[in-house]
């Protein structure tokens, strides 16, 4: 029982040295201006967003960067996205609005519209970013500074995360615990192997030359996961991906309710493991000892009052230092701290979402998104 409880000590401290060392490895975005202002194309795809575009489409107007165009493709909305659309073109010079073709077969939503923009766009640099963002005025020139001094092919943020309701509190910042906990970040641009990669759709600034060298959003047309996949396709082709910090700079709420949350987890958890049963089931093992199984060894030493190293003190040590990682990520990235104390109710919920995620792709459900569902139980 020792060994088994100081094994999970070494673990957890493993993952806690690993996100201190992203914590000052993933810089924030420059304040200064950059060296020159390419034209860059800001694109935009849209698919029943009514809730969110406005609010997009107009801080990205807003952009104190003298150098833009801005395209946003409606993809066959149904409520009533395209009508906001035309009323905000109407009153800008710089907004142009495209309307999406039907979804060809071997092809993803997401993917397909992302292409139809890219083959509109006429700038050196092409920013791909979700109608469920915000933008500070100076997002763009601070991104583009980044991309000219990283010497950048493609430039990644982690953006700030609004999160409201108490699931989203509880579960969204998995998103950065799972990232800055597990993967060497500084690993994504300093070693070529594609296994470290991440890259976020929520905000991905390309040079035209790769982007174009890597065939674009072509290249993972079936990808439900395509961000990450884009970054694996620029290291292959010898590019260099960067990550900065953007949460001064760019905002965005991916869930508001439970449900929504489940799908848009369950939708990409098991596709960004490659569709792996060993890897996912590798993942939920390790987080179920690691987090949830301390507070089993916890209760069961109280309730018998065997106060040892191994019943009581090492179980005690791994919840705090579960709690621990949350609290330095809430604090880097404006999280709620008090959600921390509740890392056990978050991996709980993670273990379910896993197996919804099996459980869509496996019985040939598939993955359902946006009034789409895709059906990767062959991939599987």
């Amino acid at each position: 029982m020792l060994i088994y409880q100081l094994f999970i000590l070494g673990c957890l401290l493993v993952f806690l040295g690993i996100l201190i060392k992203n914590l000052f490895d993933v810089e924030r975005l420059p304040a200064h201006s950059p060296k020159a202002f390419p034209f860059v194309s800001i694109l935009v795809p849209a698919r029943n967003e009514a809730r969110n575009i406005e609010s997009c489409v107009q801080s990205l107007l807003a952009q104190d960067y003298p150098n833009f165009e801005l395209i946003v493709l409606d993809d066959n909305s149904d409520d009533g996205t395209g009508d906001l659309l035309q009323a905000l073109a109407k009153n800008s010079n710089k907004l142009k609005v495209l309307h999406g073709s039907q979804l060809p077969e071997n092809w993803l939503g997401k993917c397909w519209a992302c292409h139809q923009l890219s083959r509109q766009a006429t700038g050196s640099l092409l920013l791909f970013t979700d109608a469920d963002t915000w933008h500070a005025p100076e997002s763009l020139r601070r991104a583009v500074a980044a991309f000219q001094q990283s010497r950048a092919d493609l430039l990644t943020l982690i953006p700030d995360q609004t999160l409201g309701s108490f699931w989203e509190r509880v579960i969204v910042p998995l998103v950065h615990f799972s990232v800055l906990c597990y993967l060497p970040v500084k690993f994504v641009w300093e070693n070529r192997n594609t296994a470290f990669a991440f890259a976020n759709g929520q905000f991905m600034l390309f040079s035209r030359d790769m982007y174009e060298h890597i065939g674009g959003h072509e290249s993972v047309r079936k990808a439900l996961v395509e961000d990450v996949w884009l970054c694996k396709t620029v290291k292959s082709a010898g590019g260099r991906p960067v990550v900065f910090s953007g949460i001064e700079a760019v905002r965005c709420r991916m869930y508001q309710n439970l449900e929504e949350i489940i799908h848009g987890f369950s939708k990409n958890l098991f596709a960004g493991l490659g569709y792996s049963l060993f890897g996912i089931s590798m993942v939920g093992i390790i987080s179920f000892a690691a987090y949830l199984l301390p507070f089993g060894f916890l209760g069961y030493a109280l309730i018998s009052s065997l106060f040892t190293i191994e019943w009581f003190w090492l179980p005690l040590l791994h919840i705090i230092l579960g709690v621990l990682m949350r609290g330095l990520i809430a604090v880097r990235y404006r999280l709620s701290i008090g959600e921390s104390f509740l890392h056990g109710l978050s991996i709980l919920m993670f273990l379910v979402i896993s197996v919804n995620s099996v459980r869509w792709i496996k019985t040939g459900k598939g993955a359902l998104w946006k009034g789409r569902r895709y059906d990767f139980s062959k991939s599987a």
